[in-house]
């Protein structure tokens, strides 16, 4: 009885000592990591259908790098960005032995047989061509670490402000999760817990992109945001940190979120739409300075004013994203062409008036104030020069002076001649439009500089 047992612990010993002379022979100097890897992934061994066997859940260290952003035009709210996604996760089934000269095993060309997260964007917008992202690296540590970097290129669809364009800050969102793995088997996790920022190159290229925030935020424990109904379960702050994930599946799924806030470039639309525009408003004003009958002029100035501002209006607008409220723009242009069309309307209304005949045969004197007429305007023998009129006339109205030895006489004051009326007016409007484009101009650029959404506050 003794002897058979003897026999089978013989080889049982024998085989550990196979395997144990085969592991350390494929393990020596001069191994290429290739080997080491066949070794280690071999189907005997190693299953990728299987989570790491961990005792807890398999944290996954996530860690993004800016790469790129840009946008295609200013007034575009799609944004380019590109990043390096890195993340990171301990497998103990990967781990090696020191005899081994590598430090890490380079197992790019073995990413289709190891386990890695399924981690899925969700986010407003696509990925750029081509649609299956560059595995950048792939490395394994000698304690069974795993590091895994690749680079991503999205296309971001941003939350703009429109109503406020181009004073508004576009915000662009995307989270990542975990597709088919639920909190209690994967949990993401930002590498950096104590920044919420992520991390520039040093390199970063920007092409009509102005970064002025950004965020790194872990979603609520407590958000089921993938319930079926759609309630959102967290309070605000669950809605808030987590608006971006999906809600078609139940469960408790890890998610990162990132925030990236995004400023126009103040400076190009003051170069292309508002100094342009002022210039052209102002412009339209000159006419207030000319004479009254300079018709060729006046009517010159006011209609290429007008078509100026059309043209260059038109051409900017085509550019922008077509919406349905009211916008800054909207009123930037509505306002400026009302001023330009004012102006034009006041140079008709001056010819009109200037043109029609003067009542009662009254001489204009160029001398006289156009704006405050006197109430006596006396003649060449200091005697009021007034309108009267009296008995000695009959039913006709009399055009003569007074003190005429009238029996009656009722005194009347001479009325303005049309051209001191159209003068009157054109000072008038030399005051009074320059006055209110500037306080328009005031409370335009106050009001929507500094009107922002609450929340970005």
């Amino acid at each position: 009885m003794g002897q058979p047992w003897m026999l089978v612990r013989a080889a049982a010993i024998l085989l550990v000592t196979r395997q144990t002379l085969a592991l350390s022979d494929i393990f020596e100097d001069g191994k290429s990591d290739k080997e080491i890897l066949d070794h280690l992934l071999r189907a005997t061994r190693y299953d990728k259908r299987l989570l790491p066997p961990v005792q807890d859940t398999v944290n996954v260290g996530v860690s993004v790098l800016l790469l790129s952003l840009a946008s295609p035009d200013e007034s575009s709210l799609k944004y380019e960005v590109e990043f390096l996604l890195q993340q990171q996760w301990f497998d103990p089934r990967l781990k090696y032995s020191n005899q081994s000269q590598y430090d890490f095993l380079n197992a790019i060309h073995h990413h289709n047989d190891i386990w890695l997260p399924d981690t899925y964007f969700i986010m407003h917008g696509d990925f750029k061509d081509p649609l299956i992202p560059m595995h950048f690296s792939l490395r394994i540590y000698r304690n069974g670490t795993v590091f895994y970097s690749m680079r991503r290129h999205l296309i971001l669809s941003c939350q703009g402000h429109l109503n406020i364009f181009p004073f508004d800050d576009p915000e662009c969102k995307f989270s990542l999760e975990s597709i088919s793995y639920e909190m209690k088997n994967i949990k993401y996790k930002w590498k950096d817990e104590n920044e919420d920022v992520l991390k520039k190159s040093s390199s970063l290229a920007t092409l009509n992109a102005y970064l002025i925030k950004n965020q790194t935020l872990e979603c609520n424990s407590n958000n089921n945001w993938r319930a079926e109904d759609g309630n959102v379960a967290g309070g605000d702050n669950g809605s808030r940190d987590c608006d971006l994930c999906q809600k078609q599946f139940k469960g408790n799924y890890s998610c990162l979120g990132v925030t990236l806030i995004f400023t126009r470039d103040r400076a190009f639309y003051f170069t292309t739409v508002f100094i342009p525009g002022i210039i052209l408003v102002t412009s339209s004003f000159i006419t207030f300075w000319l004479e009254w009958n300079a018709v060729p002029a006046r009517v010159m100035i006011g209609v290429t004013t007008m078509l100026n501002f059309f043209t260059t209006s038109n051409a900017f607008r085509s550019t922008l994203p077509v919406v349905s409220n009211l916008t800054a723009m909207n009123v930037w242009d509505g306002v400026c062409m009302c001023f330009i069309y004012a102006s034009l309307l006041e140079f008709v209304c001056v010819n009109y008036v200037g043109r029609k005949r003067p009542l009662h045969n009254v001489v204009y004197r160029p001398g006289e104030n156009p704006v405050i007429q006197g109430d006596k305007k006396r003649d060449s023998t200091g005697v009021a020069n007034e309108i009267v009129s009296c008995t000695n006339c009959g039913p006709n109205p009399c055009t003569h002076t007074a003190n005429n030895g009238c029996a009656a006489e009722v005194r009347k004051k001479e009325p303005p001649h049309p051209i001191r009326v159209a003068k009157t007016i054109d000072v008038i409007a030399r005051i009074t439009f320059p006055t209110a484009f500037a306080v328009f101009l005031i409370f335009f650029f106050y009001h929507y500089s500094n009107q922002q959404p609450d929340a970005q506050k």
